[in-house]
C-alpha cells in the first residue's frame, strides 16, 4: 500500500492562483509599455523630419483669375473697354480669399489704369497719399446707400462738374458700413447711390435683401450711367452669369435673399436672441432700408 502524500507537498502539481500570474504579467507590463511609447515617439519624430509637400493650387488664368479649367476669358471683352471715368474699389481683406468673387472680373473688362483695387480696413492721407488726394476731389463721388445719398442719374444732371471718379467699397453690407463710417476719407465726396428695382444675377450668393447687388453688377450700373453707354453694363454683366450659369451646372443653388426667406417663412435658421441682430431681420421683413 503507497504512503499517502499530503495535499500541498511537493509531490503534487499545485495549481497556480490566478492572481499570481496576474501580478507576474504585471510586473512586465510597464516595460512594454514604455518600450511601446518610446516606438511612438520615435515615429513621430520620424514623421516631423518628412519633407512637407507645398499644397499645389489649379493653374490659374492671368486674366480673369479663376482655375484655367473653368477660365471665363471667352465672356470677357476681348480689349479692355474703352472709358474716361476712374474706378476706386476698396475691398475688404476678407474678400481677397473667395473663390467666388466678382471684383476680378471686373478689373479684367476694364483699362489698368480706369480701375484700381485697394485692400485694407482703414484707410487715412498717411497711408494712402494717393486715395486721399482723390477722396478730395470736387469730381468724385462714392457709390453707398444711405439717407444722404442723392441719385447717381439725378445728381449728373444738376452737378456743374461732371464726375471723373466713382469709389464702391467691396465687403459684406457690415464690412461696407465698418469701412465707410470708420474712415473720415469716404465721408469727404459726394454720396451717391442706385435708384433701380432690378434683382441681383449673382444668384449663387445670398444678399441681404432683394434689392441688393454684387460689387461688379453696382460698377456696371454707374460707368453705364457715367458714361452714358448700356453696352458697359451688358459687357460687364456677360462674366457674372457664365459664372453662375457654371456653378449651377455643378451642384450651386440659386440663392434667395435673406429678405425674401424671412418673409416666405423659409429662413433656416433661428431668429436671434441679440435685441440688434432681431431689429434687423425684424427691419428686412419690413422692406425698411438698413
Amino acid at each position: 500500500m503507497e504512503p499517502q502524500t499530503p495535499a500541498g507537498t511537493a509531490g503534487d502539481p499545485v495549481a497556480r492562483p490566478p492572481e499570481d500570474e496576474g501580478r507576474r504579467e504585471g510586473r512586465t507590463a510597464p516595460a512594454e509599455a514604455s518600450l511601446g511609447a518610446a516606438a511612438d515617439g520615435a515615429c513621430a519624430d520620424a514623421l516631423w523630419e518628412l519633407p512637407v509637400e507645398p499644397a499645389q493650387r489649379r493653374p490659374q488664368c492671368s486674366r480673369c483669375s479663376r482655375p484655367q479649367k473653368v477660365c471665363l476669358c471667352p465672356f470677357l471683352p476681348l480689349h479692355p473697354l474703352h472709358i474716361s471715368t476712374h474706378l476706386y474699389i476698396i475691398q475688404h481683406p476678407a474678400e481677397e480669399s473667395k473663390v467666388l468673387r466678382t471684383v476680378p472680373l471686373l478689373a479684367a473688362c476694364l483699362p489698368q489704369d480706369k480701375c484700381k483695387v485697394k485692400i485694407g480696413r482703414r484707410f487715412s492721407e498717411e497711408r494712402d497719399p494717393e486715395l486721399s488726394n482723390v477722396c478730395r476731389k470736387s469730381d468724385t463721388l462714392i457709390l453707398y446707400p444711405g439717407a444722404e445719398a442723392a441719385n447717381l442719374e439725378e445728381f449728373i444732371l444738376d452737378s456743374p462738374t461732371y464726375p471723373s471718379t466713382i469709389i464702391i467699397i467691396d465687403g459684406t453690407w457690415s464690412q461696407a458700413k465698418d469701412i465707410f463710417y470708420k474712415n473720415s476719407l469716404f465721408r469727404l465726396p459726394k454720396q451717391v447711390q442706385l435708384k433701380t428695382s432690378i434683382s441681383s444675377q449673382y444668384v449663387i450668393r445670398t444678399q441681404p435683401t432683394n434689392r441688393c447687388l454684387s460689387t461688379l453688377e453696382c460698377a456696371a450700373a454707374a460707368l453705364s450711367i457715367l458714361e452714358k453707354n448700356n453696352y458697359i453694363q451688358e459687357t460687364l454683366l456677360r462674366p457674372l452669369q457664365a459664372l453662375c450659369s457654371f456653378q449651377l451646372q455643378h451642384g450651386a443653388q440659386i440663392r434667395l435673399s435673406k429678405e425674401h426667406l424671412l418673409k416666405n417663412g423659409l429662413y433656416p435658421k433661428p431668429m436671434p436672441k441679440n435685441k440688434r441682430k432681431l431689429r434687423k431681420m425684424e427691419l428686412l421683413m419690413n422692406s425698411v432700408k438698413i
